[in-house]
C-alpha cells in the first residue's frame, strides 16, 4: 500500500496540475513532458486505467469511497484541480506574456524541453539497435509534426468529439503537443480560447445571478462546442491510458527511447525563432475566420541574428529554461535523500 501524502505532497501535485494545464495551452509545448520530469507520469497513466468497468460498477452501486481508492482519486483530484484552476489563471497570463514578448516564452519553454530531455535521458541505460531504432522513428515524427500545415476550422460536432480525443494525446504523450495538434486541425482557436473564454464569462455571469446567456445563441452554441470537446477529451484520455499503461508495462524501455527521441524532435515545434504565416487573399490581405481571428497556415522558422540584443535575452531564457529543469532534477534527488 502507498505511503499517505503529506499536507506538501499535495500542495506540490496541485502545483504540477497547474504547470501541466499551462504547458497543454501553449502550442509545442506537451503537458506529458511535466508529468515525466515531476516524476509522476506512470502513477498518471495507472490511475486514469482504473477508469473502467469495474469503476463504474462501484459508483453505481454507490460505493463511492471504493470508487474514489480504486481510481486513485486523492491523486487525479488534486493534479486534475490544479490543471483547472491554471485555465482560468497561469494559462491567462501566458496569453499575455505569448503577446507582448513572444520570443522570450518560447525560448524559455525550448530551454524547458531541452532540459527535460537531459532529465529523461540521463538515467536510461538501455540503449541498442533496438531502443536506438524506436528513439529515431520518434524523433522523425516529432519533427515531420512540425512541417504540417493547419486545416481550416470545423464546427461540426463529431469533428470536434475527434478533436477532444486527440487533444488529450498532450497530457498522455510526452513531446506531442494537444494545442499545436489542434493547429493543424484548424480548430485551436475555437476550443482553447473562444470556447474556454465564453465558459469563463458564463461562470461570471452566473455568479451575479445573470442568466442573460441563455438568450445568446452564438454563446450557447458555444458552449455545446466546448461540451462536447470536453467529452471527447474525456473519452480519449481513458482510452489512450489503457493503450499506455500497456505498453509501459509490456515495453517500457521502447516506449522511453520513442518518447526521449520524439520530445528531441518536437524541438521544431517550439524553436523561438519564427514567424507566423497568415492566409491571404489574391491582393495579400490576410484573412479572417467567422470569429474574427486570423487564418495560421503555418510557422516558418529562421535563424537569429546573433548581433541583435533580443537575440541574447533570448538565449539568456534558454538558459534559464534548462536551468529550470535541473534545478527540478537537484530538488527531486534532495527529497529523495531525505
Amino acid at each position: 500500500m502507498a505511503e499517505p501524502r503529506t499536507f506538501m505532497d499535495k500542495i506540490f501535485l496541485v502545483l504540477k496540475g497547474l504547470v501541466m494545464g499551462a504547458a497543454n495551452k501553449v502550442p509545442g509545448v506537451s503537458g506529458g513532458i511535466v508529468a515525466f520530469v515531476g516524476g509522476f507520469y506512470e502513477e498518471f497513466i495507472y490511475s486514469l486505467q482504473k477508469i473502467n468497468f469495474k469503476a463504474f460498477k462501484l459508483l453505481i452501486n454507490g460505493r463511492f469511497k471504493s470508487f474514489y481508492r480504486y481510481i486513485n482519486g486523492q491523486f487525479l483530484t488534486l493534479l486534475i484541480f490544479g490543471m483547472l484552476v491554471s485555465y482560468f489563471s497561469v494559462s491567462k497570463l501566458l496569453d499575455y506574456f505569448l503577446e507582448k514578448k513572444e520570443l522570450y516564452v518560447w525560448a524559455a519553454f525550448f530551454g524547458m524541453i531541452i532540459g527535460s530531455i537531459y532529465y529523461i535521458s540521463k538515467d536510461f541505460e538501455h540503449w541498442n539497435k533496438k531502443t536506438i531504432g524506436f528513439g529515431l522513428l520518434g524523433f522523425v515524427i516529432g519533427i515531420s509534426i512540425s512541417f504540417l500545415s493547419p486545416a481550416a476550422q470545423n464546427e461540426n460536432l463529431w469533428f470536434i468529439f475527434f478533436c477532444g480525443m486527440v487533444s488529450v494525446s498532450g497530457m498522455t504523450l510526452p513531446g506531442l503537443s494537444g494545442s499545436f495538434i489542434l493547429i493543424l486541425l484548424g480548430n485551436y482557436v475555437l476550443l482553447l480560447v473562444d470556447s474556454v473564454n465564453a465558459l469563463y464569462d458564463t461562470l461570471a455571469e452566473l455568479l451575479e445571478g445573470n442568466i442573460g446567456f441563455l438568450q445568446n445563441p452564438e454563446r450557447l452554441n458555444t458552449l455545446k462546442i466546448l461540451a462536447v470537446f470536453t467529452l471527447g477529451s474525456a473519452s480519449g484520455l481513458i482510452t489512450l491510458s489503457h493503450f499506455l499503461s500497456y505498453v509501459l508495462k509490456h515495453y517500457k524501455h521502447l516506449t522511453t527511447a520513442v518518447i526521449i527521441g520524439f520530445i528531441t524532435g518536437s524541438l521544431g515545434v517550439v524553436w523561438p525563432w519564427k514567424r507566423t504565416i497568415f492566409k491571404t487573399d489574391s491582393l495579400g490581405q490576410v484573412l479572417f475566420d467567422s470569429n474574427g481571428n486570423e487564418v495560421v497556415t503555418n510557422y516558418k522558422q529562421y535563424f537569429p541574428d546573433l548581433a541583435k540584443i533580443e537575440t541574447l535575452w533570448a538565449v539568456f531564457f534558454i538558459i534559464l529554461g534548462i536551468g529550470i529543469l535541473i534545478g527540478l532534477e537537484w530538488y527531486g534527488q534532495k527529497r529523495k535523500q531525505k
